[in-house]
């Protein structure tokens, strides 16, 4: 039985270099999700303006998220890739910048947050949807679990660089550390091939009709959907992550602590993807999906019963790693359905939920944590999850349902539904 992860994929030297790009550049971002929201903290001391932020990032990633699926299902996927990278260094740069000049401006934050979740929205669908042109049918669920192994690598190693450059608050660090190494995704975009529509139909541009055909795909396939009900019940209902700071400092000793509980959630799901082998004989993926995000409402409100950080730390660990697993699951569930030509409009709709629920979340932590205070926010946020989503997959027992080899893969053409 194989239990470690399978690296087969990497011997496409395409592919290869893409991940090396995605692993190397997101530790950087990492570096900047931990710096801006301590800078914001240290200059408003209000854990709601560390869930403005999130907000303010939510609404480029909804609309551009949406729209740069399309753009990728009718324009070269590298060229779209490398445009929103280098719009996204700009940002970083910036940051940089204001960080060394000593602007403390919260207006220039948030306008960064918006650009830079915009550029990531455009870049994401592409990113994904780029992946199964280049590699054969069987190592795409690898890849898939290689990609989830290497985000959480990042979200590990990542914050600890955040912490060790926050110690000093010398924010100018963490952000000089993001631009260096997001030269590398530009390096890999580079050496990409062409990946163009795969046939001129695909090529004609729809705008915002064609973001409402993806829609209409996706909502006739219930399995699908659910899959993304799940997700955004866990990621705007138990993420702590707008918590991170305040507990920090008022908890745990200082604003260094924040680079540890972000880094949990990395070192879990590191841990999860190294053993990630078995996934892929796992046959009820659906209720498997259901169970990994009950696991990790259990153990973010378990975490927020502790007051010490190393079980707090451990316990997030183990948060990450079910975040990790049911986003593998979400991931080969979209994989079944998704022909080429919708791959990058449900890929958008995938960055959507998977970095638009998150930011959601913190702005639901920061208003509780506003009134309830941030213990009491942390864990009705964790309990929450796990009634939500447990009543969710009985009320709607499709994806409970679910087995991969009992599925004729839902594989139909958009022109099928529309």
């Amino acid at each position: 039985m194989k239990l470690f992860i399978d690296t087969a994929p990497l011997r496409h030297a395409a592919y290869r270099r893409l991940w090396i790009g995605q692993v190397v550049s997101f530790t950087g971002a990492q570096v900047t999700a931990v710096a801006v929201p301590v800078q914001v903290y240290a200059m408003t001391r209000s854990s709601f303006w560390v869930g403005v932020l999130g907000v303010a990032g939510f609404v480029p990633l909804l609309v551009f998220g949406l729209w740069g699926g399309a753009i990728a299902d009718h324009f070269d996927r590298r060229r779209v890739l490398l445009i929103s990278s280098l719009v996204s260094w700009a940002v970083t740069l910036l940051l940089l910048l204001q960080a060394l000049l000593g602007l403390d401006s919260l207006a220039l934050l948030i306008v960064c947050v918006v650009v830079q979740s915009g550029a990531f929205a455009m870049a994401s669908p592409s990113r994904n949807a780029i992946i199964p042109r280049l590699l054969p049918d069987e190592d795409i669920a690898p890849a898939m679990a290689l990609g989830s192994t290497g985000m959480h690598s990042s979200i590990l190693l990542g914050p600890l660089l955040a912490a060790a450059a926050l110690t000093a608050d010398r924010y100018w660090i963490a952000y000089l550390i993001d631009a260096v190494l997001f030269t590398v995704v530009l390096w890999a975009a580079l050496r990409l091939p062409a990946v163009p529509p795969l046939t001129t139909a695909d090529a004609k541009i729809s705008g915002w009709r064609s973001v409402k055909d993806g829609l209409r795909y996706m909502s006739s396939q219930p399995v699908l959907l659910m899959s993304f009900v799940v997700d955004i019940i866990a990621m705007t209902v138990a993420m702590p992550r707008a918590l991170f700071p305040e507990v920090a400092d008022t908890h745990f000793g200082g604003s260094s602590a924040t680079g540890l509980l972000v880094a949990a959630l990395g070192l879990g799901g590191l841990a999860g993807g190294l053993v990630s082998g078995w996934i892929g004989r796992v046959d009820r993926q659906g209720a498997a999906l259901i169970l990994m995000v009950a696991v990790f409402g259990a153990a973010v409100a378990a975490a927020g019963l502790t007051r010490s950080l190393w079980p707090c730390v451990l316990l997030l660990g183990v948060a990450g790693a079910a975040d990790m697993i049911s986003g593998v699951f979400r991931q080969a569930i979209l994989a079944t359905y998704a022909p080429d030509e919708m791959r990058g409009r449900l890929q958008g709709v995938f960055v959507v939920v998977v970095a638009g629920g998150p930011r959601i979340g913190d702005l639901r932590a920061g208003a509780m944590a506003a009134s309830l205070g941030a213990s009491a926010s942390w864990i009705l946020g964790g309990i929450g999850c796990v009634v939500l989503v447990v009543a969710a997959g009985l009320a709607f027992p499709a994806l409970l349902r679910y087995r991969v080899s009992a599925s004729d893969t839902g594989k139909r053409s958009l022109e099928q539904v529309t």
